[in-house]
């Protein structure tokens, strides 16, 4: 299976690299065909800019100044995103990627003004997170990445297509051994994707 892995963080040192690395690593020795998306290594520019916003609707012009990741998007059968939650979202450059890769045309099409998926080549989506905070923060504050993965790729992607969901909360608490447990769990996950 062809597996697009969007990963979002800076530091090589981190947690988040650590799955990120586990990620890639099990998912080639499943077989599949990875096509690693390290956002910050390929310095993705996250911004929309006025010309973007402007062309969003024009489906000849659109993909523009992201037509290599809607490429890579559209070849995927899967979608692994690995990445952070900080202050109850996503880094600004995978908000960014969805921002600018997800367009009119390439994620959804209008018909009759109601929005209809297109990413129907993508038969499987999993997140691999961390939070600083506990899982009833996250709850209190009506979990935004959560929704964002569990709702609005599920309203794009094939439907019926298996979601997975996995956090590792309270990372200001974390341990070696609350972390080791995680990435098995990880692995665990993704040997089955």
């Amino acid at each position: 299976m062809r597996v697009l892995v969007l990963f979002a963080h800076p530091c090589e040192e981190s947690f988040g690299a650590a799955l990120h690395a586990k990620a890639v690593e099990t998912l080639r020795k499943a077989g599949h065909d990875v096509d690693d998306c390290d956002l910050y290594a390929e310095d993705f520019q996250p911004v929309l800019s006025a010309a973007e916003r402007r062309a969003y609707h024009d489906l000849a012009k659109n993909r523009a100044g992201v037509a290599a990741y809607v490429e890579r998007l559209q070849r995927a059968e899967a979608l692994v995103i690995v990445t952070p939650v900080w202050n109850y979202g996503f880094p600004a450059i995978l908000k960014g990627f969805f921002d600018r890769v997800f367009l009119p045309g390439v994620s959804f099409n209008l018909v009759d003004g109601e929005v209809q998926g297109a990413l129907h080549n993508i038969t499987r989506v999993m997140a691999v997170t961390s939070y600083g905070g506990s899982r009833f923060k996250a709850i209190l504050m009506g979990d935004p990445p959560r929704r964002v993965i569990m709702r609005m790729l599920r309203g794009v992607v094939k439907p019926f297509a298996p979601f997975r969901y996995l956090a590792h909360y309270s990372m200001n608490l974390s341990t070696d051994q609350t972390r080791r447990a995680f990435l098995a769990k990880v692995e665990r996950a993704l040997e089955r994707l």
